[in-house]
Formats: structure tokens, sequence, C-alpha cells
């Protein structure tokens, strides 16, 4: 798929991504969610299903904070406070740690609600808003919610259609 060039491709983009996603998703045995086996964001590490779902749900509920507190007119600390561009498989890992106590269902619940929100966030924008106009450096709006949502759901689908090949998994 090509990369989303106004709101009504962005809209396609996420939810036919995290549809193919979701549907991979259900197909994963709840017993194997949290074996850390599936390649992991850093070089040389592994993680679980779960933490990969964790990351997804980190980086949507990301990008609904820069919005709020860029809609508030409050610095955002991008990528995240404490965390620089250079520092993202730090910032997995704290992903890793916020949601570690969530079961499967649970962090799918969540991921479903998060792109809910941005879903609605992005709804609510005009056109102009999401790619006319310079939002995070020389980055609109609409790339930066792209750049966190459908292009790393489409990453994720391909690591667990890989994982459970690995696994054996129809």
């Amino acid at each position: 798929m090509a990369v989303p060039a106004n709101k009504e491709e962005l809209q396609n983009a996420i939810t036919s991504n995290y549809n193919k996603l979701k549907k991979e998703l259900k197909s994963i045995p709840i017993e194997l969610t949290t074996i850390s086996n599936l390649e992991g964001q850093i070089k040389d590490t592994t993680m679980s299903i779960n933490n990969l779902v964790s990351y997804l749900v980190g980086w949507g509920e990301l990008v609904l904070k820069w919005n709020i507190k860029k809609d508030n007119n409050e610095a955002v600390d991008f990528p995240e406070t404490d965390y620089k561009w250079n520092q993202l498989g730090k910032l997995a890992q704290k992903f890793y740690k916020d949601y570690e106590e969530l079961d499967f269902q649970t962090l799918c619940t969540k991921l479903d609600e998060v792109v809910l929100k941005i879903l609605s966030l992005i709804k609510q924008k005009s056109n102009t808003e999401l790619y006319e106009t310079a939002w995070y450096e020389k980055w609109t709006l609409g790339r930066m919610i792209q750049f966190n949502t459908s292009s790393p759901y489409t990453n994720a689908r391909g690591r667990i259609r890989k994982w459970k090949k690995e696994q054996q998994i129809k």
C-alpha cells in the first residue's frame, strides 16, 4: 500500500492494516503469547507477542498524548519525556514494562480502543491540518500518525506471520 497522502487514505490505511493484523492476532494460541521467542525491537533480542501488542499500544497512546498537548498549546517531548529518537529500543522496553501486567486479551482490547481513538482524532482534523501543515519539524500530523500506526501494524503482521510459520501455527 502506498504512503497515505490525505485524510481518507490515512483512515483507509489504518483500518485496512489493523484489520489484517487483528486477524493474525486472533489466530494465536493464548498460551504462546507470553513466550519470548519473537524477534525483538533491539538487535539480538527477543520479545513475546504480548510485548509486540504492548509496543503498538504504547505508540498509539503516544500519538494521542502528542495531540492533546499540541491542541492545548503545551510543549511536547518527542518522542517521549526522557527518550530521544535514537533510544527507541529503550522506549520499546518501557512499553513492555508499562503493560506487563495485562493479559493478551486485555492488550488486544486496549489496542482496539487506541485505534478507535486515533481514527476519531483523524476524523476531527481537516485534510489541511493532517497533510498541508508542518506539525513536527518537517513532518505533517498525518505522516506522524502513519509512522506510528499503519506502518507498524504492517510490520507487526509480518513479524507475526514469520513467527507463526516458525511455530507451525496455521
